[in-house]
């Protein structure tokens, strides 16, 4: 058998029979380890070695011998969850390495085929369930509603079924869902075609005279309207955002990379709220910074939150794709701005707004 000592050599080695080797050594190392036994350090050391440096192939046989292990290094498990979709599959399907800070983390930091992978992930919590649910994603809120041992809670099945007005593909999975009770049963009716109306009516046994009660309530126009419909979709689209951000800020997830994806993906909102929550400031703080003729507060803002100087400027074009120009110009193109800590960023956006409390 390969010893761990002779793995990293052989981590090094660039021949087809090295490659080999390797990875014949990895599948004997993890098939010899008992379960419940842990790694010896320099086993462990030698993985996360190879994790950053052996071609893909290397750390996807790695990522499938670690999967089902209680014994890797926990920061291995986490280095390959975020890798490319084919390494990370694996752990994040099957390892109870993962916790729910770092299924958040992946749901925040990688991409959607990652985050698809958290949803289909066996028995996952009503925390990370929750968190998808705020993140709204189509594809996403599908694999969730398919996962029947997710640990959902009545309200957060409420949500999806709401959500299935309009994503079809909700819609099916709902239907039968183990934890779909004949409350939201008759609630998710409304939603669905005749197929699956009575697909209902069959599990659940409602009474004609109630789905018609339901559809007679849904249908019939309120009394009174306080607020749009475009506005109500608005206020729910702004407090999911909200919920998420709060979530990920509980969870210590909440970074400068959440807020660069979020304006990337034209979340401009999303990035409002998060960029207030990781500096301290106001959101309305925040928004004046975006609409100011110049870009220097923004600046301060993003510094203070800890996104790096070097991508300010992509930033901030992307923010003004959005926002229909702002931040202004200033009196000229944008320049080279100075390296801030974030408390000094911080300080110098106060003074720049005149004091107001953050």
């Amino acid at each position: 058998m390969t010893s761990a000592s002779n793995l990293l050599q052989l981590a090094r080695g660039k021949t087809a029979d090295d490659r080999r080797r390797l990875l014949q050594g990895i599948a004997d190392l993890c098939n010899a380890t008992p379960p419940g036994a842990e790694a010896s350090p320099l086993l462990g050391e030698i993985f996360m070695i190879i994790a950053r440096q052996a071609e893909q192939d290397i750390r996807k046989v790695l990522s499938e011998s670690l999967a089902s292990t209680a014994w890797a290094p926990p920061a291995l498990i986490t280095m390959l969850a975020l890798d490319a979709i084919e390494i990370a599959r694996p752990v994040i399907a099957a390892s109870p390495l993962l916790k729910d800070q770092d299924l958040l983390r992946v749901l925040v930091e990688a991409t959607l085929e990652h985050q698809i992978e958290v949803a289909r992930r066996p028995r996952i919590s009503s925390a990370v369930a929750d968190a998808i649910i705020d993140r709204g994603d189509p594809a996403i809120l599908t694999a969730l509603a398919g996962n029947r041992t997710a640990q959902i809670s009545e309200a957060a099945l409420g949500r999806l079924i709401a959500q299935s007005q309009r994503i079809a593909a909700l819609r099916a999975p709902l239907t039968r869902h183990p934890r779909l009770n004949e409350a939201l049963a008759t609630e998710l009716f409304l939603y669905v075609g005749q197929a699956l109306q009575e697909a209902i009516r069959e599990r659940f046994q409602i009474s004609e005279a109630r789905l018609a009660a339901a559809v007679d309530a849904a249908v019939r126009p309120p009394l009174a309207e306080p607020i749009g419909i475009d506005d109500a979709l608005v206020i729910d689209h702004e407090e999911m955002e909200r919920r998420l951000v709060e979530k990920l800020d509980a969870a210590g997830q909440l970074r400068p990379g959440f807020l660069i994806r979020a304006i990337r993906e034209k979340r401009l909102s999303l990035f409002q709220v998060g960029l207030a929550t990781l500096c301290g400031f106001s959101l309305d703080q925040v928004r004046a910074a975006i609409e100011r003729r110049d870009p220097e507060a923004l600046f301060l803002l993003c510094a203070a939150a800890g996104i790096d100087r070097a991508v300010f400027s992509a930033v901030v074009q992307e923010i003004r794709a959005l926002s229909g120009g702002w931040p202004g110009h200033g009196d000229g193109q944008d320049q080279p701005r100075p390296a801030l800590s974030p408390s000094a960023a911080a300080r110098a956006f106060r003074a720049l707004i005149g004091g107001a409390e953050a």
